[in-house]
């Protein structure tokens, strides 16, 4: 198969595609800014009930290879999407959750991750309107409604990243994350891509965010399919505008699958 070119910079890049015979995916997703609007605040997020049953066509038209990939934590990932149990990784990688249910997480050193906690506090409540998110291994600075706060948000966050050692910091849609080093979504692709039944699949991403971008890579390398939500610079090869969208897309690939493929 030859290699997906990268439109080049400025071109609007295409729709991506639906799933041809003889060509299998694993199917990675990121949740808000990509299967879901974002909401005023993470918790004020919902998700529609047939959003649910489409995920589970293509759980079931995958053969199980569909996972969420997000920078929320597994537990509040399967509060989202109850009854379902997916394969995931949480906090841009930082939990990992394989398809036979198995879990692995990155856990920071007590008093690091107190050390880091106390200096997002601190930056967060001298900054009204920013809100502070404890994750497990992590934390995220909100600046949705302060968005003139962005730039000593960014700055705040990069001097505690500095002092941290094991800590870096991961801009997002106006957020700003701070995580172990070496944790990140295209790490957690790879991972899961490791195991059945994502091994030896061709490996499509959706994500709207910086955040994603690590992921977008993995999967450009792997000659997979890269989508992004929405309409910024990035290294995706495919996009769709919003999540709307995504799920009108989504349930023509599971439509294809079940069909046995869109296509030779």
């Amino acid at each position: 198969m030859e290699p997906r070119s990268t439109p080049a910079p400025g071109t609007p890049l295409p729709r991506p595609p639906l799933p041809h015979r003889g060509a299998p995916w694993a199917l990675f997703l990121d949740v808000d800014g990509s299967l879901l609007e974002f909401a005023a605040s993470p918790s004020g997020v919902r998700v529609p009930p047939a959003l649910i049953g489409l995920l589970q066509r293509l759980r079931d038209a995958l053969d199980g290879a569909l996972a969420l990939v997000s920078g929320r934590g597994i537990d509040d990932l399967d509060r989202l999407f109850a009854p379902l149990r997916l394969p995931a990784a949480g906090v841009h990688g930082c939990e990992l959750r394989a398809a036979d249910g198995a879990r692995r997480a990155l856990e920071l050193d007590r008093a690091l991750a107190a050390r880091l906690h106390a200096r997002a506090r601190e930056l967060a409540a001298a900054l009204p309107g920013v809100r502070l998110e404890p994750k497990p291994a992590a934390v995220a600075l909100h600046y949705r409604h302060a968005p003139a706060l962005a730039a000593q948000v960014h700055e705040g966050a990069a001097r505690i990243a500095a002092a941290l050692p094991g800590i870096a910091l991961q801009p997002g849609a106006m957020v700003c994350e701070l995580k172990p080093a070496g944790a990140d979504k295209g790490r957690a692709v790879e991972a899961l891509r490791a195991a059945p039944p994502f091994r030896d699949r061709t490996p499509v991403f959706v994500g709207d965010d910086l955040t994603d971008e690590h992921a977008f890579a993995a999967v450009n390398r792997a000659d997979g399919l890269s989508v992004l939500v929405g309409a910024r610079p990035s290294a995706a090869r495919y996009a769709l505008p919003a999540p709307a969208d995504v799920h009108a897309w989504l349930r023509r690939v599971a439509a294809a699958l079940e069909q046995g493929g869109s296509g030779p």
